[in-house]
């Protein structure tokens, strides 16, 4: 056996290797697909465990974040943030007169 021999060529073990890379390559392909998937749906499972009023716009958001991946953006956005709480605080500070927000701010500068 020389120095520039190739070991397992042409033998069945060679083979046996082959078919062992293929089957470790197929896998991993399938577990980052899966992942992936996993991932991608995860706006979807969290309004439906939120009992999301949005549902559909997020279902759809998330399918077309398949192609532009900003809008997937959108549905995570959608999907994790209480837009019905967010524009009630919104509205509660609009409405808060400046005589209770002084009070407000005084305490805040006292804990600090």
């Amino acid at each position: 056996m020389s120095l520039m021999s190739m070991p397992f060529v042409d033998t069945g073990f060679d083979t046996g290797l082959h078919v062992m890379a293929s089957v470790v390559m197929i896998g991993t392909l399938a577990a980052l697909a899966y992942g992936f998937w996993k991932i991608h749906e995860l706006p979807i499972s969290q309004a439906h465990k939120r009992r999301h009023q949005q549902l559909g716009l997020i279902t759809v958001l998330t399918w077309i974040g398949f192609i532009w991946h900003w809008v997937w953006v959108l549905a995570v956005i959608l999907a994790f943030l209480d837009g019905g709480q967010i524009l009630r605080r919104v509205r509660d500070i609009w409405h808060e007169s400046p005589a209770q927000a002084k009070p407000q701010q005084e305490q805040e500068v006292d804990h600090a």
